[in-house]
């Protein structure tokens, strides 16, 4: 069984994996290769809806990620903060 972090509406590391994304200038395609090739099945649509946070990410990927964009976690998670509904 693999775990999933759900991203939500006010919630979601889109937008920080897409900014990671193009500081290390990827394209989505380049990044679907690097994870492919670590053995994930994941498309380019896939790996948009993570970006727009509507997909609910693995930890294992969101570890590859980490790993191809060498970011560390604090960055990852930067500027997410829980609202009480």
């Amino acid at each position: 069984m693999s775990q999933k972090l759900k991203q939500t509406q006010d919630i979601s590391l889109g937008d920080n994996l897409r900014k990671l994304r193009n500081q290390a200038k990827l394209t989505q395609e380049q990044v679907v290769a690097q994870l492919q090739l670590r053995n994930f099945s994941i498309s380019r649509s896939a790996y948009s809806q993570i970006e727009s946070g509507t997909y609910n990410i693995r930890i294992s990927e969101l570890i590859a990620l980490a790993e191809i964009f060498r970011a560390d976690y604090n960055t990852i998670f930067s500027g997410l903060t829980y609202k009480k509904p």
